[in-house]
């Protein structure tokens, strides 16, 4: 087991939560690959996009649903600075994922995290679980709760 999923699989221990995350196959780095081997809608994915704060230097989470994207003016807007992109190497080091696997829970050092309000129109929503090819079920409430992520417009 990775040292990224055990990361995830603590946090959520951590949480109270008896959740035991999904291996999916070999083709799931997109949302759809994902909604598609989960057997859920698109929108019940909920994408962990990070940006770069140029100000800050600091990682910023936008979890969002699988069929959205985020709008850059808006997500620089509650950050409260411009944000570019993050490269591999930033995402690495202040969230221990790699592109593609990166969870909303379980980073290295706390993030800021912002909440896309469509995920909550589900009972249940799946989130990367530290690799490509490891997703959880959860409550969007919850994870809104675990990850102290801000609900907020930014698609």
């Amino acid at each position: 087991m990775s040292k990224s999923l055990k990361r995830v699989m603590q946090a959520l221990g951590a949480a109270g939560l008896d959740i035991t995350p999904l291996e999916l196959g070999p083709e799931t780095r997109t949302a759809q690959q994902a909604a598609d081997a989960a057997g859920c809608a698109l929108d019940q994915i909920a994408k962990s996009v990070i940006f770069c704060g140029e100000t800050s230097g600091r990682a910023i989470l936008f979890v969002t649903a699988g069929g959205n994207q985020v709008d850059a003016a808006k997500a620089s807007a509650l950050a409260g600075e411009p944000l570019g992109k993050a490269d591999a190497a930033l995402i690495r080091s202040q969230t221990g994922f790699a592109i593609g696997g990166v969870a909303p829970i379980g980073h290295l050092h706390p993030i800021r995290a912002f909440f896309d309000p469509r995920l909550r129109e589900f009972d249940v929503i799946f989130a990367a679980a530290g690799t490509p090819r490891h997703i959880f079920p959860i409550n969007p409430q919850v994870l809104i709760r675990i990850s102290d992520a801000q609900p907020a417009d930014f698609t």
